[in-house]
């Protein structure tokens, strides 16, 4: 009698690049089918590496989000930059993220890496529900001019439009692997480090200016009882000025976030939260390699 043939089982790390605003994270939460990365309009909304873990019988798509590319200005930057090159450095697939209005030849150095690369890349150009076939179809003329290893994809993430011909593909190219990780774990992240993006999300849009720039959430405590969540969280700003901003008059604006906040960590915890918020002076807190650390941007 003949012993069956053990099944083949693939698993890798699909990691997503691109530059600010171009829908990395929209596109990794329609593929991962939760919203684990925050969307906003607005450049650096996501400054953490997060990963969305996909599980079929067979497979195992490990996705990572990452920053936009960007020339960094301070240390904080650098950090979120240094994400972005680890992810490069560790992917079985990359997913570089364009779209239909960005300029073509930002940040060539990245170009030039996804030909350099040995894994296969996948050119996602986004957002082709806003353009017409006929520039989307020179756009994807130029990219494979440029990337000539590359595929291209068109799609659209926020509409969820032609993403299982992406999914498919990446199956295809998964190498043989044994699950990294246990089959029924969605993300790397906890459920304080989802608190804290959800108040960030808060603050990107509802201030203006350098405001969303200049804050970190950090959750100073996060209990678990039967009926809710308790949780305190800081916000950390670098000036006075930027505090009184932010709690607003008579706390108007700091109340809002918090309703905000606590409405959406409801129904992505499926569970009460009761939520406090405070605001902390933190001077350079984006250039001290000490509190970045802390912060978890360094390791």
């Amino acid at each position: 009698m003949n012993n069956p043939k053990p099944a083949i089982h693939k698993a890798g790390f699909v990691n997503i690049i691109g530059n600010p605003n171009v829908g990395k994270s929209t596109l990794m939460n329609a593929l991962v089918g939760e919203r684990l990365s925050i969307v906003t309009a607005k450049a650096q909304t996501t400054r953490h590496r997060i990963m969305g873990i996909v599980n079929g019988p067979d497979y195992q798509i490990v996705y990572s989000d990452t920053p936009g590319i960007l020339k960094p200005s301070y240390k904080l930057q650098e950090s979120m930059m240094n994400f972005v090159d680890v992810a490069i450095g560790d992917a079985d697939i990359i997913l570089y993220v364009t779209d239909v209005v960005e300029k073509s030849d930002k940040n060539e150095e990245y170009i030039s890496k996804l030909n350099r690369i040995d894994c296969p890349v996948l050119i996602v150009i986004n957002k082709i529900d806003t353009s017409n076939q006929e520039d989307v179809l020179q756009l994807a003329a130029w990219w494979k001019e440029r990337v000539p290893k590359a595929e291209i994809f068109l799609a659209s993430a926020l509409e969820k439009f032609n993403l299982n011909p992406i999914f498919d593909r990446i199956v295809e190219l998964l190498p043989v692997n044994e699950a990294w990780y246990d089959k029924d774990t969605l993300t790397d992240r906890n459920l304080r480090f989802f608190a804290s993006e959800i108040i960030r999300e808060k603050i990107l849009l509802n201030y203006n200016k350098e405001i969303p720039y200049c804050t970190e959430v950090v959750i100073e405590e996060f209990k678990e009882l039967p009926d809710r969540y308790d949780i305190r969280a800081v916000i950390n700003v670098m000036r006075d000025s930027q505090k009184g901003i932010i709690i607003g008059a008579k706390g108007s604006s700091l109340k809002r976030v918090g309703m905000q906040s606590r409405e959406d960590m409801e129904e992505f915890f499926e569970k009460k939260v009761f939520l406090q918020m405070y605001v902390k002076v933190n001077p350079d807190w984006r250039e001290d390699k000490r509190k970045l650390k802390a912060f978890g941007y360094i390791n």
